[in-house]
Order: C-alpha cells, then structure tokens, then sequence
C-alpha cells in the first residue's frame, strides 16, 4: 500500500512538473502582452494542464470576464488570441 501511494504522489509530481515545463518561457512571453491580454493569461494559465484543451479554457475565462464587465467585449477577441499565442508554450 505505501509503494502504491508513493508511486501515486510521484505521478502527481511528474505530471506538476510537465504541465510547467515550458511555463518559464509562456510567463516571459505573456510579460510582452497588453493588459488585457495578460489578465486573461494570468487567469487561464494555471488551468493549463497537460491535455487540456487550451482554447476552451482560454474561451472560458474570457467569456467569464466579459459577463463580470472586467473586460469589453470588443477588446476580449483580440486579448484571448493573443494571450493564446503565450499559453500555446507552456505544454509545447
């Protein structure tokens, strides 16, 4: 039993490491965006895991934030791809 919940935790530990691999070089690119487009970044990016569907996370929280009015619709489209373009790094 203590090798089967050791061999669980370093899975969990495997798979946290991944999923952030290339988060050094998404975070540095996302340093680069507009405001807008970081706030969706910052919100989505922790979300991105590995076989997560990155477009509908991003979708996700930038719907959610055009509904609370932290973001206008007419800025959402561009901010969400261009955040995407930052994102799309940390599980390449």
């Amino acid at each position: 039993m203590k090798i089967l919940t050791l061999a669980a935790a370093l899975g969990l530990i495997c798979a946290a490491s991944a999923a952030s691999a290339d988060r050094p070089a998404a975070d540095k690119c996302a340093a680069k965006l507009s405001a807008d487009a970081q706030t969706i970044y910052k919100a989505s990016a922790p979300l991105i895991t590995p076989g997560a569907d990155a477009r509908a996370v991003i979708t996700d929280q930038t719907k959610a934030m055009v509904m609370n009015g932290s973001l206008s619709r007419g800025a959402a489209k561009p901010a969400a791809e261009a955040a995407g373009t930052c994102i799309k790094l940390i599980n390449s």
